[in-house]
Order: C-alpha cells, then sequence, then structure tokens
C-alpha cells in the first residue's frame, strides 16, 4: 500500500505548478487591452506610476493646467472603475475556488473510502490465495483482469485527484497574489486620488490668488493712470495756474537726445472751455455766440424763476442766484481784459448745470468741490457778480429740458461731444456738437486755437507733477533715449498680458517696478528689446486725436497708436510724468 501513497506523493510533486484559468480583469486604458491575469496587474501598475508622475509634473508645472487636470481626473475616475471590475471579477474567482474545494474535498472522501476497501481487500486475501483457491485458470485470469482494471481506475482516480489538487493551490495562490496586489493598487489609487482633489484645491487656490493680484494690479494700475491722466475734474478757477517754465517745449534738460510727451488741453474736454470762451471774447464774440458755439442748437432762457431754492452741500438751501454768485470757477480779472463775456457766458453755464444737477431743487445737494462746482460761503464779487448780474435768469434749455452744461478749463483745441440731457436717465438725449476749436477749424489747429488766443498754459505742457504737486524726484518731463525705448518695451509686455510690475520707476510708493535692463530682457523674448530711440512722428485724427506715433529705434521703426502709447506711458513712465489727453505731440531735442 506505501507505493499508493508514494504515487500521490509524487504526482502532488510533478503537477504542483500555478495555473491561470481566469479572464482578464483590469483594463486602465488602452494600453492595458488584450492583457490578463499577472499582465494586467502589472499594466495596472504601470498606469498608476504612469499617473502618479503625471500628478508630479502638474504639482512641480509654473501653474496648473486645466487640460492636464482633466485628463488626470479622467484617468483616476478610469482606474478606479476598472479597479472595482477587477475586484468583483476576483470574487467570482474566489467563490468558483470555494466549490473547487467543495469538489476536490468530496473526491477525496470518495477515494480514501477506495483507498481503504482495497487495503483492506489485500490484507484479507492477498492475490496467491485467491490463484490457489481458484477452480480453474479462467476465473484465475478473470480475477487478475478485473483486479488489473480496478487498480488502474483508483490509480486514474488518485491521479486526477492530485491534478485537481495541485491546480486548486496553484489557482489559490494566485488568487490571493492578484488580492494583495490589487489591494495595493487600490490604495495607491486612493492616495493619488486624495492627492489629486488636493492639488485641485490648490490650483483653485493658485488661480483665486492669482485673480486677486491681477485685480490688484488692475486697480493699482488704474490708480496711476487716474492720477497721471487727469480724470480728476478741475477749472481754472482762482488757483494758481500751473505755468512751469519747466514743463514748456523750449525747456533744456542738459541731454540729447531728450523726449516729452505734451498734453493738449487737460482735465477733459467736453463743454465749454473756458479758455476757449475767453479767447472767443477776446475775438469780439458776446456770450450768446460762445454758448451756442460750445453747447450747439440750445435756447437761452432768459426769464427762468430767479428764487428757484436748491440745497447746496453743508450749506442748507440758498436761491439760485445767490448761488451762482459764490461760484469761484473763473477769474475776476479776465473781466477787465477783454474777457467779460465770457465771465457771461460762465454764470449762464453754471447756473445751468447747478439746476440740472440738483434736478431744479427736487433732487439732491450739489456739492461745492471741483467735482461739481467750486462754491464758498461768501459772495465772490467784482466782475464776477457783475456777469452773473447781467445774465440773471437766463438758463440753457433743449426740447424743454434743462441742458446740464458742462465746462473745463483747456479742450487743447478740439471739443468733444457728449450727451447734455444723460442725466435724466430716462432715455432723452442730445448731443453736443464736436469741432475744432478755432476760427478756421482745423486748418487753424493750433496757430488759430481760442485757447491760444487766451493764453492758456495748459493749452500745450509736458507734465511731470502730480495733482497733489508731488514730482517723485523728477523736476522736469524730459526722457532719454534709453527712458523712451523704456516705454516701448513695456508696451510690449503689456501686449503680451498683464503684468504687475509694469509700474513707473522712481515712483513714490513702496512697489517693485522692473528695471530698465528687466524691462528690455523680458520685452527682448516678446520682439521687443529696444535700447535706444533717435526719432519720433506723431499723426492726428479729424476726430481730435493722435492716431499713431512712429518711432526709429536701435531695431529700426515701430509704430503703435495713440491710444497704446497714452496707456503705456501713463502706467510706465517715471515719477509722475504723464499725458492728460488723448490729443499729444511727442517733443524731441
Amino acid at each position: 500500500m506505501k507505493w499508493r501513497y508514494l504515487l500521490v506523493l509524487v504526482t502532488l510533486l510533478s503537477v504542483f505548478a500555478g495555473l491561470s484559468r481566469q479572464a482578464g480583469l483590469v483594463r486602465a486604458d488602452t494600453n492595458c487591452d488584450g492583457k490578463s491575469d499577472q499582465a494586467l496587474v502589472d499594466c495596472l501598475g504601470v498606469q498608476i506610476s504612469e499617473l502618479n508622475k503625471s500628478l508630479e509634473m502638474s504639482r512641480s508645472a509654473t501653474k496648473p493646467l486645466e487640460v492636464e487636470i482633466n485628463k488626470l481626473s479622467a484617468r483616476l475616475k478610469s482606474i478606479q472603475l476598472q479597479i472595482n471590475v477587477a475586484t468583483s471579477k476576483l470574487r467570482i474567482t474566489e467563490g468558483e475556488i470555494e466549490k473547487r474545494e467543495d469538489q476536490v474535498s468530496t473526491q477525496y472522501l470518495v477515494l480514501a473510502v477506495k483507498i481503504r476497501e482495497m487495503y483492506i481487500r489485500l490484507r484479507s486475501q492477498p492475490l496467491w490465495v485467491s490463484l490457489l483457491s481458484s477452480s480453474g485458470m479462467g476465473e484465475t485470469r478473470l480475477e487478475m483482469a478485473l483486479r488489473q482494471e480496478t487498480s488502474d481506475l483508483d490509480k486514474q482516480i488518485i491521479v486526477n485527484l492530485v491534478q485537481e489538487i495541485g491546480q486548486l493551490e496553484a489557482d489559490k495562490k494566485q488568487l490571493e497574489l492578484q488580492k494583495t496586489q490589487l489591494s495595493k493598487l487600490q490604495a495607491e489609487l486612493d492616495k493619488q486620488n486624495t492627492f489629486f482633489l488636493g492639488e485641485v484645491k490648490k490650483a483653485k487656490a493658485y488661480q483665486a490668488d492669482l485673480s486677486g493680484k491681477i485685480a490688484q494690479l488692475s486697480a493699482k494700475q488704474a490708480a496711476i493712470m487716474a492720477e497721471k491722466q487727469g480724470t480728476f475734474s478741475t477749472s481754472v478757477g482762482d488757483v494758481p495756474l500751473a505755468d512751469d517754465p519747466n514743463s514748456r517745449p523750449d525747456y533744456n534738460p542738459g541731454f540729447s537726445p531728450a523726449f516729452a510727451a505734451f498734453s493738449f488741453g487737460a482735465p477733459h474736454f467736453k463743454g465749454m472751455s473756458q479758455y476757449g470762451a475767453y479767447g472767443r471774447a477776446k475775438s469780439g464774440q458776446n456770450s450768446e455766440d460762445i454758448l451756442r458755439a460750445y453747447y450747439g442748437g440750445v435756447e437761452i432762457k432768459k426769464d427762468y424763476d430767479t428764487g428757484k431754492q436748491i440745497g447746496v452741500a453743508g450749506y442748507g438751501r440758498m436761491d439760485i442766484e445767490t448761488y451762482v454768485k459764490r461760484v469761484y470757477e473763473v477769474p475776476n480779472s479776465w473781466g477787465d481784459e477783454g474777457g467779460f463775456e465770457a465771465l457771461k457766458a460762465q454764470a449762464v453755464a453754471a447756473r445751468s448745470y447747478a439746476l440740472a444737477w440738483t434736478r431744479e431743487g427736487t433732487g439732491g445737494n450739489i456739492c461745492t468741490t471741483q467735482a461739481c462746482q467750486v462754491y464758498k460761503n461768501s459772495n465772490k464779487g467784482g466782475k464776477w457778480e457783475e456777469a452773473v448780474n447781467a445774465t440773471k435768469g437766463w438758463v440753457l434749455y433743449k426740447d424743454g429740458k434743462i441742458v446740464s452744461a458742462w465746462y473745463a478749463s483747456t479742450s487743447g483745441g478740439y471739443q468733444e461731444p457728449y450727451n447734455a440731457l444723460a442725466y435724466l436717465q430716462n432715455g432723452s438725449s442730445y448731443n453736443t456738437p464736436g469741432f475744432w476749436d478755432t476760427s478756421s477749424g482745423r486748418a487753424g489747429w493750433t496757430s488759430q486755437a481760442y485757447e491760444k488766443i487766451a493764453g492758456s498754459p495748459w493749452f500745450y505742457k509736458a507734465w511731470y507733477k502730480g495733482s497733489s504737486g508731488a514730482s517723485c524726484g523728477k523736476n522736469h518731463p524730459w526722457l532719454t533715449s534709453e527712458e523712451m525705448a523704456d516705454i516701448l518695451n513695456a508696451w510690449k509686455v503689456l501686449k503680451n498680458g498683464p503684468d504687475s510690475r509694469v509700474l513707473p520707476l522712481g515712483g513714490c510708493g513702496g512697489d517693485n517696478p522692473y528695471s530698465i535692463s528687466e524691462m528690455r530682457n523680458k520685452s527682448d523674448g516678446l520682439g521687443g528689446g529696444y535700447e535706444s530711440v533717435s526719432g519720433v512722428n506723431v499723426t492726428y485724427s479729424d476726430g481730435g486725436y493722435t492716431t499713431n506715433v512712429r518711432f526709429e529705434t536701435n531695431k529700426g521703426s515701430v509704430e503703435l497708436s495713440g491710444s497704446d502709447f497714452l496707456k503705456v506711458f501713463n502706467v510706465r513712465a517715471p515719477g509722475w510724468i504723464s499725458l492728460k489727453s488723448g490729443l499729444f505731440n511727442i517733443e524731441k531735442k
């Protein structure tokens, strides 16, 4: 009987090999198609590694890329789905193995019974005894054949059972291996998924922070441009005039070539030009001529209720005539220098503006600063009061509605149109004329401009101080060749997108602007990198603005629009050097 046990052991050793019988389990992506079992698990491991690498690359990027994030997210979802499928199939395999274990156990019991019966039979009646007791050789041969057949069948059952046991053990080991590997893959995927979610969160926070910085930059640059471009509201008033010799074209900065940006007019160019009105008065025009020149086809109503009450911020209510006598917007001296008709036109404009602003006393209180009209709580007297009395009850109307009569110091020779009834906010519209404010239209600009006749110090001026008088250490508005080239380099950089360091050099704040060399290096990669400017030419539009500016540089001619130059100049020019108008010129000396 020992030989039978030896046969079992030998057969077990001979067939104990790992066999794989399950179909493909997992598919991470198309690269894993057609793979099964261990090869498929290995492929999944490679996919996880690649995903980890991709995430690391995304993590080390200078900023999150939405396309890459979407790819990673899709791969994460795909791999998770395939792992779920693999886990389900492994459960099925595990169930099948359990069934096979039950079948093997049953076969093993049957085999044990057969072996026991064979053993008993052999012990109880050896073969030689059967031979001696047989009645004949025929029976003997028959019994031997039966015993041989029974023995062969039992041996085959044993071999089959041993093979089944070997196969079962191999499949169980393979199953445990795959379960372990899938558990590791799941753990790695969970780790990467957690990392991915964290990266997305950080990416969104980064983008939000970047957006905030861009918004902060925009606000900062907008504030600089507002200060430089003169979007404050002002008029001539009684303040000292900005008659600075250093702002004139004949100023000598002490170096050459030198470039300066000269604005025609300031601060806005709509309605009546105060210096233009003064020049027209000097040229013989009366107040009604002046008013119709600037406000167009309006009616000058001369019997408005002089007792109409309006509210004045900080001073309560008063009648409109008292209010106008206390408006300080033009000097009394003009009345003695041929400009009395200009004072009268100013009185009518101030009266109309106040009535429109307060909705004829039914709206809010009018402010007392340059944001509305300069008011002081005492009569100005002199020629101004004479002009107010001479135009008592005069108000500008259009289509039965009071005109909001805007005005400013100096337009530079071109008046821009505006809707003088927009304040009503009911769809009413009346556009004042846009025109060249000269005695002979466009052909008379600049020599015959009325503001030039009046001697406006703001008609043609290069600005280098802020509204507070600060100059950030600059005592003139002239730029060197390298500094003007720096403006062009800043233009190239800003064309490529917002940049928080494109700010004025020598600014009074604690900002961190690019140095000239840094700006040049950054611009060089964008097709700029200008080092010097040697010449400039400016062209104008019939619409009253600078059309184009062309510079001669060390890299040839460079042309940009007037609006682009104005923007970049006011963002980058050193200190408070600035342009106040879209109508400007560039001087070279």
